[in-house]
């Protein structure tokens, strides 16, 4: 596919990343000429230099012939306008970032009017997914399949866990649940697990299921976190005001603490029924006088990476509730897995996958059958939902009969609004939804899940 991509901060870098290995044909275009220069140079890019609202600048970047056009600039108006001259001049698929809360109500009519096919808002996904998050209190990480009705779920084995000493195959005799253990993490070696496999306290295990599989699973292993009542959030920020008002609708009471006076006011104004407390997270006496000791959920939300860290740690010592880490910078990632600090946030990340899933959905309609894909245990594993095509040729055949390349898990099987756990005399059929988990990278079709010969 051919690909335009305007504006290389966080999210542009990590489009170009992500996306120039996937053989497409990739033009970015930035007004900063050394970061045009430098990710050109490191991905074998076309780099176009100037304002991507220019025509001229769109048109030197291959406007005319390109399939998708992605606008994620610091500035939503320049995105916006990005998109509506690209969609003019070369009639292309179109996608923009825009975060301003202004919008948060019109994305629809912005949408229709300008004739953008996907507006994204970093802020509002990073609230989706810590929401989503609180759903289950004991998982690491959270990622959706099969239009959202499988997930996997990252969570890591405490001292004392029943699961401690348990083989896979005890997992599902004992528990009977219908989970899927598909990877684990141990002393940084990275298992694709079999039946014989045995679990061991401080393990980190991926695993899918059904949202009340999973729930469920937590359930009989004795995680007693399973549901949040109160939350606290240190930082109005605009994650903050989202996620405020996603929690109060689901009937989550919300302490939202923040230390400019005229934000609060603000926020009072908007989430009525959220309590806003102006005053300073760094103040512990104050979080313990909010009744931090108390809240099921503690969510660091600030613009410093380092004080979210650090209120992290402190909520960490004083409660046992499940903690959530706003950070912007990914090289604090294994830092803050060292630390045991529960989850990470990463906004910038998140609006990138999401771009990126798009991307992949667009190419499926043109040839490739990836669907979605998600990195696991820093990126030496894959997850993959693959869209099974008429004429495959692991249709029809069960799984016990396909000759799998090594490394590889068949993890589910969404087929006509069912989602199911397959074992090894399930088979697949044309238009299923099918993921994957492996180390084998490079995987572009689910014939590539074969070995050749």
């Amino acid at each position: 596919m051919n690909i335009i991509i305007v504006g290389c901060g966080r999210i542009g870098s990590t489009l170009v990343e992500e996306l120039s290995g996937e053989n497409h044909d990739i033009s970015i275009i930035d007004e900063k000429a050394h970061v045009v220069q430098k990710l050109a140079e490191t991905h074998d890019v076309l780099g176009v230099i100037g304002n991507g609202a220019s025509y001229s600048i769109l048109s030197d970047a291959g406007v005319e012939t390109a399939d998708i056009i992605i606008a994620v600039t610091n500035s939503d108006e320049l995105n916006l306008l990005c998109c509506l001259i690209a969609k003019k001049a070369g009639r292309c698929e179109t996608v923009a970032r825009v975060r301003n809360p202004v919008y948060y109500d019109e994305i629809s009519f912005i949408k229709e009017e300008m004739g953008i096919s996907v507006v994204l808002n970093p802020e509002l996904s990073a609230a989706y997914e810590i929401a989503r998050l609180l759903r289950f209190p004991s998982a690491m990480e959270v990622n959706k399949f099969s239009k959202g009705r499988i997930e996997m779920l990252k969570y890591r084995i405490p001292h004392n866990s029943k699961l401690d000493g348990m083989t896979l195959i005890d997992v599902s005799n004992q528990l009977n649940c219908e989970i899927l253990i598909s990877a684990v993490e141990r002393k940084k070696e990275l298992i694709i697990p079999n039946g014989s496999f045995q679990l061991r306290e401080k393990d980190i295990i991926s695993f899918v299921g059904r949202p009340n599989c999973a729930m469920e699973f937590f359930r009989k292993i004795g995680e007693r976190k399973n549901q949040v009542h109160e939350a606290m959030i240190i930082g109005g920020s605009k994650i903050g005001f989202y996620l405020s008002k996603l929690l109060v609708s689901s009937g989550i009471g919300v302490k939202l603490i923040d230390k400019d006076r005229d934000q609060c006011e603000r926020l009072n104004e908007s989430i009525p029924d959220a309590m806003i407390i102006h005053g300073n997270g760094n103040d512990h006496d104050m979080l313990l006088e909010e009744g931090l000791t108390d809240v099921d959920a503690f969510i660091a939300l600030t613009n410093h990476d380092e004080e979210n860290m650090f209120l992290s740690l402190y909520a960490q010592s004083q409660s046992d509730a499940k903690l959530v880490t706003k950070v912007q910078k990914l090289n604090y990632d294994a830092m803050i897995e060292r630390l045991d600090l529960g989850s990470m946030i990463y906004p910038e990340y998140l609006t990138a996958q999401y771009i990126i899933q798009y991307v992949r959905a667009r190419q499926n309609s043109i040839g490739s059958n990836i669907e979605n894909l998600y990195k696991l245990m820093d990126g030496r594993a894959e997850a993959l939902e693959f869209h099974i095509q008429k004429g495959s040729p692991v249709i029809g055949r069960p799984i016990k009969d396909l000759l799998l390349i090594d490394n590889l898990l068949i993890c589910s099987i969404y087929r006509k609004g069912k989602p199911m756990i397959p074992n090894g005399q399930d088979h697949m059929e044309e238009d299923d939804l099918v993921v994957v988990v492996t180390t084998k990278k490079g995987l572009h079709d689910v014939k590539d899940i074969l070995k050749r010969g």
